[in-house]
């Protein structure tokens, strides 16, 4: 089976090396090292990794926070798996990876969000034993000049 090639990486300076390398289709754009360095060095960034043969062929990113009024909370940033490797329990994998470090940090709740028609995400979140919040939302964007 191809999961027995497959090795997650919790992503941490000694193992940043394996951005180098990275299977088209897994970030929404090429590494920026210098993004990539900072995201590593900051103590509240969280990235598991899917690696086969040198190669990073998937990812999922979370971001664990504190607010005056809640005690730590997990939020999921981002997962992506290279197209020649979906449908094969990677994103799976790599989401309950980060949510077991998630529950290490002691977060008492993870979350993320998704669009209604990302049929390839939604399904994915169920299968790790995320429940649906029936509260609708609404993102705004807000550009910013830098």
């Amino acid at each position: 089976m191809l999961m027995s090639l497959i090795e997650l990486h919790l992503l941490s300076p000694t193992t940043a090396h394996l951005l180098d390398c990275v299977a088209p289709g897994v970030f929404d754009g090429s590494v920026l090292p210098q993004y990539a360095k900072e995201f590593i060095a900051d103590p509240r960034h969280h990235m598991v990794v899917a690696v086969k043969d040198g190669e990073v062929v998937g990812m999922a990113s979370a971001l664990h926070y504190v607010h005056p009024d809640k005690p730590p909370t997990f939020w999921i940033n981002e997962v992506g798996v290279d197209d020649a490797h979906q449908k094969q329990g990677i994103g799976k994998q790599l989401v309950q990876r980060l949510l077991e470090h998630g529950r290490s940090l002691g977060c008492r709740e993870s979350w993320v969000a998704t669009e209604m028609d990302n049929t390839a995400a939604r399904p994915l979140y169920v299968a790790c034993g995320g429940r649906r919040d029936n509260d609708d939302a609404v993102v705004y964007w807000f550009p910013t000049a830098v």
